[in-house]
């Protein structure tokens, strides 16, 4: 590891936002993307959850438990607050009546509210759930997702999921994993399961 000539101090360098994004072609990515948003939690951060794709009325395991959480902490005021929303009806395997254009609008609308949160400093971190879709679609303008990024106020951790993350989300992004495939049951016919795909 090299040390980066940039003035900064070991606890500068320590406490850096991070834009992270976790795409690839294997199941995996939200999985890691709430994984992280657990250990924010624990740290008392303030947790911003928002689905693009997933439809509203499909309940994931994770929203049951991030709501839980919470709740706990607006009983005990342990760990940090949770925010989940879910940016319209959903479109994408799971697809609702109304057109493309409607689409576009509710994700372009999903990403203004993200804009004013992240202008007004309200979360500590952010899973910003498939959302690389919206962006593959044309329905979010990638050259804006990266200055709103590179220009995001106070200290925000923003993790971004879904397959085909744009090249310059990508050069934008501090850490970057992707998920590949070597097996999975489907291949065989299994179906999915409750508790590993939802």
């Amino acid at each position: 590891m090299s040390v980066p000539v940039d003035g900064l101090t070991t606890r500068q360098r320590r406490n850096r936002p991070l834009v992270i994004v976790h795409t690839g072609t294997m199941k995996g990515k939200s999985t890691a993307a709430f994984g992280l948003a657990l250990r924010g939690w624990t740290q008392g951060w303030s947790i911003g959850v928002f689905q693009f794709v997933k439809s509203a009325k499909w309940k994931v395991g994770e929203e049951n438990a991030f709501r839980a959480l919470g709740r706990l902490h607006e009983e005990t005021g342990e760990g940090g607050a949770v925010s989940w929303q879910k940016m319209g009806e959903g479109w994408s395997w799971s697809r609702k009546p109304g057109s493309d254009e409607d689409h576009a609008v509710a994700a372009l609308e999903g990403w203004r509210e993200i804009q004013r949160r992240l202008s007004a400093e309200e979360h500590g971190l952010y899973v910003l759930d498939e959302f690389t879709y919206p962006m593959k679609w044309g329905w979010v303008d990638v050259a804006e997702v990266v200055e709103t990024l590179n220009n995001r106020p106070g200290h925000q951790h923003v993790v971004i999921t879904g397959r085909d993350a744009h090249p310059d989300l990508i050069g934008a992004a501090d850490l970057v994993m992707e998920t590949t495939k070597i097996k999975h049951p489907m291949d065989a016919g299994q179906k999915g399961q409750r508790g590993i795909e939802w």
